[in-house]
């Protein structure tokens, strides 16, 4: 397809896609590194206090980093723009909430490794609700369309391949692992669904970073609810936070490296959509696969059988989203995104002109300026300390690594970081 140049800004859709990809690509790196302390499941804490701790973590990064990035001025006038967004990302962080939960079981039943690809299969899901809803693929030629289905089906059958390994370990299934898989495919239909909120704000202009915000009361609260209600009350949950002090640390890292990952995914899914950024940002199911067998040595434990159908699950379920994302949208298919927006802006009275220029990476709003308040670097000098406290009683968990591998990994996810930054500020301001 040729590339689009809009004459009030001068940027052509191609930079968009491109942009969409490099975000969704940095996704993927930060949400694979997130998962990584939640193999403290394997010793012996909570499923439900692990996902806390981590939901702890979140709500402190997605305070800060929003903050820090655009200002509460920008934030508070953002949303005050649009207040109908605010219920849809509460319930986003609601859905979220129970589905990150549901990983941590999954994990502990078959692995960091096999859990993760299952759960992926969130991009099907948002692939049906992109094009249900919002136009996605509407108006696209049969090519694009064969890339998207082709790259659905196999994501699906890596799926089904890694599935089959949890039950042909060397040494017998693990006792838990259909319920482990029913824990990821769940996570991943919650997953899934959580994108329409996503969706639906960026069609209407919101800003991802504004988005997040709210979105973590959501997450916080129904976390906070599922572990009072399943660890025996508040002393129950205190008692088991006390057990998993010397974790906490790992568990918020792991928060907010979650954050710096979904904050990628968010702006993939704003420019363009949840059908092809999605799945670029399931390429996390390889950075899961790279921790879990090099850093844990997961796979180890599998006979050679098991480790063929790993690797080729992981693969083909990674040529599928990649497909999918390849599948750069043609004017015809912008064309329905367009008749999507502005439904959205005659049901809430909204600028459409105002908007469609916000979906092209430039944002009137951030144009005004915001002065900066004191009480932001006070918030990012708390968020600050708190990591800093809980660092000062970390303690080494009982869990063998691969240093070399580790550092490996971190370097790459850190380059990932700041390629996908500077492109974000340079093209849109993280507008």
């Amino acid at each position: 397809m040729s590339a689009t140049t809009t004459p009030e800004t001068g940027h052509s859709s191609r930079s968009l896609h491109q942009l969409g990809v490099i975000s969704g690509l940095a996704a993927g790196a930060w949400l694979g590194a997130a998962e990584a302390p939640t193999k403290l499941v394997t010793m012996g804490f909570s499923p439900f206090v692990i996902s806390l701790g981590m939901v702890a973590g979140v709500f402190v990064a997605r305070w800060t980093v929003p903050m820090a990035l655009k200002g509460t001025g920008y934030i508070w006038q953002d949303l005050k723009e649009k207040p109908h967004l605010i219920l849809w990302a509460v319930l986003a962080g609601m859905i979220w909430a129970v589905a990150n939960t549901l990983t941590v079981f999954a994990i502990r039943d078959v692995g960091l490794s096999i859990a993760f690809p299952l759960w992926n299969t969130n991009s099907l899901v948002g692939l049906f609700w992109g094009w249900l809803l919002f136009n996605e693929l509407k108006g696209s030629a049969v090519k694009d369309w064969a890339k998207v289905l082709g790259g659905a089906a196999a994501i699906m059958t890596g799926a089904c391949l890694l599935a089959l390994a949890t039950t042909h370990e060397s040494g017998g299934a693990h006792p838990r692992a259909l319920q482990g898989v029913l824990a990821a495919l769940g996570a991943g239909v919650l997953w899934g669904t959580m994108y329409i909120p996503y969706r639906k704000a960026y069609i209407s202009g919101m800003n991802p970073l504004s988005f997040v915000t709210v979105f973590t009361f959501g997450e916080l609260g129904t976390v906070y609810a599922l572990a009072l209600v399943f660890n025996g009350g508040f002393s129950g949950v205190s008692a088991e936070l006390t057990k998993a002090q010397p974790a906490l640390f790992w568990l918020f890292l792991g928060g907010f490296c979650w954050v710096l990952g979904d904050i990628f995914q968010q702006y993939a899914a704003k420019y363009i959509g949840i059908g092809r950024g999605i799945p670029l940002s399931n390429t996390n199911q390889l950075w899961g696969l790279a921790w879990g067998a090099l850093v844990f040595g997961e796979l180890a434990a599998l006979g050679v059988n098991a480790q063929t159908l790993v690797v080729a699950g992981s693969l083909i379920m990674i040529a599928g989203a990649t497909a999918i994302g390849m599948a750069e949208a043609p004017a015809s298919e912008q064309a329905s995104w367009k008749r999507a927006v502005r439904r959205e802006c005659d049901l809430y009275n909204m600028d459409s002109q105002r908007v469609e220029a916000i979906l092209r990476g430039d944002d009137p709003l951030s144009r005004e300026k915001h002065p900066r308040r004191w009480w932001e670097f006070l918030l990012v000098a708390v968020a600050i300390a708190i990591f800093v406290w809980l660092a000062s009683f970390a303690g080494r968990q009982p869990i063998a690594i691969n240093s070399f591998w580790a550092a490996i990994l971190v370097a790459a996810t850190l380059a990932f970081l700041l390629a996908g930054s500077i492109i974000l500020w340079r093209r849109t301001q993280f507008s």
